[in-house]
């Protein structure tokens, strides 16, 4: 009797030119089915929600960074994670992540705003809750253009942010905000006190920046002043005073918030652009394409 080889639940079947073409399109079918789960792996879903005033927890100073493109995340802030992107439908933005939130994702109000509805938040303010979104992990490098120092260094308070900076600077391995920052004799991340000044530090030797001023002194600042754009109304607000510089736009009104508007973006598999694919692999595999030997 001759043994016939075979997967489970399947029969041999003869080498003919109609199985080898079968065989490929299976091959083909399976190639696309793992890209598309590698790329679908590498975002996450969340439910963003907007945040109206800006403020880091580890010290990086508003006057410095593009506040309409920050992210306020679960999880604590390292020295490496500190860039995401966001999508929602075709539109996709990357966000700075420099502070943590209680347990939603929050983003700046001027970014949810134009993830739901293409407009910014002053122009066009919509209302709404929890939307969902896809978000994706960056190198800290990607978010270089939300930093407007020289060399997009990261701007840290030379007073408040050292025990941060001490455990980049301490890393193992090094770290990217070890290598990219930069110090300022500025005290709290609104910037409304200090001097606008770099400071130097002689990392191990010393612990303390030197500034041209004494460190902490706190002097009005005045000259680079912190915008928030304020949920629902959209004006654009001094952060720390709350004065009007520019008021929001004609509203855009109440976009929800189920992210079932997002449904036909929210990636390859797990959304309704995956059923055609996956049918067509079922029904090539079940022809017995992979069943000869």
């Amino acid at each position: 009797m001759t043994e016939s080889r075979s997967f489970a639940l399947c029969k041999t079947q003869p080498l003919t030119r109609s199985n080898l073409w079968i065989s490929r399109l299976s091959f083909l079918a399976l190639h696309v089915l793992y890209c598309a789960t590698a790329t679908h792996a590498a975002t996450t879903t969340v439910w963003a929600t907007p945040h109206d005033s800006y403020s880091s927890s580890i010290g990086v100073l508003g006057c410095k960074v593009d506040t309409d493109r920050i992210a306020y995340w679960p999880g604590s802030v390292d020295c490496n994670n500190l860039c995401v992107s966001l999508s929602y439908g075709d539109r996709t933005v990357k966000l700075l992540r420099v502070d943590q939130s209680q347990g939603a994702h929050d983003i700046s109000y001027d970014a949810w705003n134009y993830l739901v509805t293409g407009h910014g938040a002053n122009d066009r303010p919509a209302v709404g809750g929890p939307i969902e979104m896809q978000a994706e992990e960056l190198d800290a490098s990607e978010c270089k253009d939300l930093i407007h120092t020289e060399g997009h260094k990261l701007p840290l308070s030379a007073a408040n942010s050292m025990n941060f900076l001490a455990s980049c600077l301490d890393h193992k391995d090094g770290s990217w905000v070890g290598e990219n920052h930069i110090l300022y004799n500025i005290l709290d991340s609104i910037c409304t006190w200090g001097y606008d000044e770099p400071c130097e530090l002689n990392w191990p030797s010393e612990n303390q920046a030197q500034c041209k001023h004494a460190l902490g002194t706190p002097n009005p600042l005045k000259d680079d002043p912190v915008y928030d754009i304020k949920y629902p109304s959209g004006n654009k607000v001094i952060a720390g005073s709350g004065e009007v510089v520019k008021t929001g736009g004609t509203p855009w009104g109440d976009v929800g918030g189920t992210g079932q508007e997002n449904a036909a973006a929210r990636g390859l598999i797990g959304s309704s652009s995956a059923t055609p694919l996956i049918v067509w692999i079922m029904t090539l595999m079940s022809c017995g394409a992979l069943c000869w030997v």
